[in-house]
């Protein structure tokens, strides 16, 4: 065991969440409103897709309501809500994400988090503090249990994002923190998520975070009406570390600083749509674009040296969005042949390309031991690209762009809204700059949806 066991622990943990009397500093507050904006960028982007379509229509047969507002998608009950737009958010590979628990954290918690908001009639304020705070819950518990929960085939982003949908609910719904431990006991027991999706590029992964965010507020509704979880889940053996992380987890990841260490404020935003592990190498890419000593044409190999998670990813004949979301050799590829990658470096039109697959099967992925001794306090990546009648180039990344350590700004976190979004919402009326001015000033959240209609309606009625 990294860390001992403690005892303890989801009795602290359950009375930060319920406590009504701290307030979050300025910073944090503001970390809620950037999560937010990323987060509808990602829904926006993913409500695009069959699997998000899928759901959609599952959920409008089976959680009828008009309690809440599916983004780009009518109304539905809190439930339904939160499964479609946590799907949605996780539909595309754009949410941001946590690298010690390598898990996404907004996709489950701000789909539960918006869902509840409204069905409580909740103010603005209350609804960003639920954001923040269920963020810290589902960062801490994924980080505890990193990379032992990997390991063991889970995929960490539900199996702590339900715990995360279940904070930012408890604190919406005012539970105590007898309710909140019970709660998490709940949640507990729809924790869940395998990772073998990566092997076939599977569409179930999408759901994986509308499941975390409508079982997080299904476990709060539970036990606010008296349906007990078992009450020490973090604590006890068998319980939740135990059960998934075995013998190997930092239980200490879970308290430690609490409230005055903000993972929250730890998190990463996507520049490129795809998963995170590929973003060092892309960042390499780009570097060597922009040097001027690489002539493409002339490319004999590429050597991708990464931390050992990553260098899993590491596929090379594509033939799905997911497929190509998840290949290093695409990703360092395509950004060869068309610069920073975006939405439409991920469809069939490049992926089928010739130059592109004759490309990626000169591209070789291979762990790193120095690199891997780094992660997950980085996300270090190095490449190396051969090309004929020219010496070797190497480039070297520590952290991607988007980590807290290499941020985006404020500027390029709208760019990336507006640049993402523009085709789907201006067709609905939507101005996509209103909704960036709103999220990062002053804007409640319900002003902020507000300025959403026009694509919620345009897409119900298609």
């Amino acid at each position: 065991m990294l860390a001992p066991a403690r005892s303890g622990l989801t009795t602290a943990l359950a009375m930060w969440v319920s406590a009504k009397e701290s307030a979050l500093p300025a910073d944090v507050q503001y970390q809620a409103r950037r999560l937010l904006l990323d987060y509808l960028c990602a829904a926006i982007v993913g409500s695009q897709t069959p699997a998000a379509h899928a759901v959609l229509g599952l959920a409008s047969e089976n959680y009828a309501g008009d309690d809440a507002m599916v983004i780009g998608g009518g109304r539905l009950s809190p439930a339904g809500a939160a499964l479609v737009n946590g799907t949605a958010a996780h539909g595309f590979e754009l949410d941001d994400g946590y690298t010690p628990g390598s898990s996404h954290p907004s996709a489950p918690v701000v789909s539960a988090a918006l869902a509840a908001g409204q069905a409580t009639g909740a103010d603005s304020d209350h609804v960003l503090r639920a954001i923040v705070i269920g963020v810290e819950v589902a960062a801490r518990i994924a980080a505890a249990g990193h990379p032992s929960t990997w390991r063991r085939g889970f995929h960490n982003t539900p199996l702590a994002g339900v715990f995360g949908a279940a904070a930012a609910c408890a604190v919406l719904r005012g539970l105590s923190a007898e309710q909140t431990a019970s709660a998490f006991g709940v949640a507990a027991c729809h924790a869940g998520g395998l990772f073998a999706f990566l092997q076939s590029g599977a569409e179930v992964k999408r759901v994986h975070a509308g499941k975390a965010a409508r079982d997080g507020l299904l476990s709060v509704e539970m036990a606010r009406r008296g349906l007990t979880g078992p009450p020490e889940i973090f604590d006890s053996v068998p319980g939740y570390f135990s059960a998934f992380a075995g013998d190997s987890y930092d239980s200490s990841r879970l308290v430690d600083g609490l409230g005055e260490q903000w993972a929250a404020l730890n998190t990463y935003v996507k520049p490129y749509p795809c998963c995170r592990h590929l973003h060092g190498p892309i960042d390499c890419v780009l570097a060597a674009l922009d040097g001027g000593q690489l002539h493409v044409p002339a490319i004999d190999s590429v050597e991708v040296m990464t931390y050992e998670v990553a260098s899993h990813h590491a596929g090379i004949d594509v033939a799905t969005v997911l497929e190509a979301q998840l290949s290093i050799p695409y990703a360092v590829a395509v950004t060869l042949l068309r610069g920073s990658p975006g939405l439409r470096e991920f469809t069939p039109e490049v992926w089928e390309d010739p130059r592109v697959r004759d490309l990626a099967r000169r591209v070789q992925v291979r762990p790193d031991e120095a690199l891997t001794s780094r992660y997950p306090a980085e996300r270090p990546a190095e490449v190396l690209i051969r090309q004929r009648g020219a010496p070797a180039l190497r480039f070297a990344v520590a952290q991607p762009l988007g980590e807290p350590s290499n941020p985006m700004t404020d500027a390029q976190l709208g760019a990336k809204f507006t640049t993402l979004t523009s085709d789907i919402l201006v067709p609905a009326g939507v101005d996509p700059d209103a909704v960036v001015d709103s999220s990062l000033g002053t804007g409640s959240v319900s002003d902020i949806l507000g300025l959403l209609r026009g694509y919620e309606r345009a897409r119900a009625g298609s």
